[in-house]
């Protein structure tokens, strides 16, 4: 599969919820979360997740050596390919966590239309 005339991108994001506002508005104002003529679409669903910080670590939440559990969200927001590194900055420069889950999906929908 030929994935270079990809233009858009899904990209999922976990954080918690009360980042999702500011996400999106940033993400938005790079040129991010548009479909057609509307702008700021977002989904998110919540979700539960655990981790371990190992010593060398500095944790949003919990404590380095445990296992952990929180709940966050997803956010699942439309992007340009050519915004996507873009995105990704503003995401880490937003996001808490020290290593923010930001995963980038190829869309293949323009293949269909």
């Amino acid at each position: 599969m030929d994935l270079s005339n990809i233009t858009q991108v899904k990209l999922e994001i976990y954080t918690p919820a009360e980042y999702i506002v500011v996400l999106r508005d940033s993400l938005t104002a790079l040129g991010a979360c548009k479909i057609g003529s509307y702008d700021h679409v977002i989904s998110w669903q919540e979700t539960k997740g655990c981790w371990r910080p190992l010593e060398d670590s500095n944790p949003f939440q919990g404590e380095k050596g445990s296992v952990c559990t929180g709940e966050e969200v997803k956010l699942e927001v439309l992007c340009p390919v050519g915004l996507v590194s873009e995105a990704q900055k503003v995401i880490r420069e937003i996001h808490p966590y020290e290593e923010p889950v930001i995963n980038i999906i190829p869309l293949i929908n323009d293949w269909f239309e």
